[in-house]
């Protein structure tokens, strides 16, 4: 059967139109199932819970279910991977840090890039380190610490859960002139049980996760490494009011990607349901309880986070190579 030339041409203009049609239809009617959020990070630390306050506000806006998936191992790496080797389709996400998203692409070989292999969806809230040591501990204040950490070099134990406790600890040591012993750990929940029974010395984390302890009087708090005192827990002074500014860190950020290539459409509708749940009083508040500051409005953006992504790269990637640090 023969087409007239015209004809033809019609026909074939409109079959090259069809995917692009799909596409758009396919993009406004997400979501239909269920989207998984994938934490990187074992239930119960302050990433976890993070995740779990956003996705139930979530599902609200986009009308669907926002599943949390806790994928553990490798420092993160094993989620990451999942992630960004998923379907671009806007049915599986992640929450990230530092330590995911900028931390281990220096610190191992991956098999995806950290930067170029997600499209970021928006920070969600920012997280202070705090350093941390066990009840018995004789110093008490940082001033102390470090004179007790001088004069006893190589024997207090530091637990390690994360490259960004890794890499501000072993920074630590560098600007104070200290040293001790790194005890590595493969998530917080292990951390917590041993600094609750004075089984290691000091941490580096935030505060979500230690605050009950702190409340508890279980371990002490000397000192919030931002430039703020936190809301939640005003009587932990900062570094600078203690005189050692060199110790101050902008505070780690949590944010939401997915996998490169997600339709722009997806992505705006990930991020109206991120603004639309970090707009919702009973949310903030739930996420200053744990310890969080939000994430300003008018940074509630990809643009934002893919900047919070670059200038941690460009800030901590020299540091990584210079103090020498290696994957464990």
């Amino acid at each position: 059967m023969k087409f007239p030339r015209r004809q033809f041409l019609h026909l074939v203009a409109g079959a090259a139109a069809l995917p692009a049609a799909s596409h758009i239809a396919w993009a406004q009617a997400y979501p239909t199932p269920p989207i998984t959020m994938i934490v990187p990070l074992a239930a119960g630390g302050g990433l976890d819970a993070t995740a779990r306050v956003l996705a139930e506000r979530m599902r609200r806006s986009l009308g669907q279910p926002v599943v949390i998936e806790n994928v553990t191992g490798g420092d993160g790496n094993i989620a990451t991977a999942r992630a960004a080797h998923a379907r671009p389709d806007g049915y599986t996400i992640e929450v990230g840090n530092p330590c995911t998203h900028v931390l281990n692409g220096a610190f191992y070989s991956l098999s995806y890039d950290v930067l170029n292999d997600f499209v970021p969806i928006s920070p969600i809230v920012t997280v202070s380190g705090i350093y941390y040591g066990r009840k018995t501990m004789p110093a008490n204040d940082l001033q102390e610490l470090i004179a007790w950490l001088r004069a006893n070099p190589g024997k207090a134990s530091v637990g390690i859960y994360s490259g960004v406790g890794r890499l501000v600890s072993e920074h630590f040591q560098k600007e104070t002139g200290t040293r001790f012993t790194f005890v590595p750990y493969r998530g917080l929940g292990p951390v917590l049980q041993d600094m609750a029974a004075g089984e290691i010395d000091l941490c580096l984390s935030g505060l979500p996760a230690f605050l009950p302890l702190m409340r508890a009087g279980t371990i002490k708090a000397y000192a919030v490494t931002s430039e703020r005192r936190l809301a939640a827990a005003p009587e932990i002074p900062t570094v600078d009011e203690l005189g050692l500014p060199r110790l101050s860190y902008a505070p780690f950020w949590f944010g939401l990607f997915a996998p490169k290539g997600t339709p722009k459409d997806i992505i705006n509708k990930l991020n109206a349901a991120v603004v639309d749940a970090l707009a919702d009083a009973t949310t903030r508040s739930r996420l200053v309880d744990l310890g969080e500051e939000i994430i300003p409005d008018d940074q509630q953006s990809p643009e934002a986070l893919r900047a919070l992504q670059e200038a941690d790269i460009k800030k901590w990637w020299p540091l990584i190579k210079e103090l020498g640090i290696k994957a464990e």
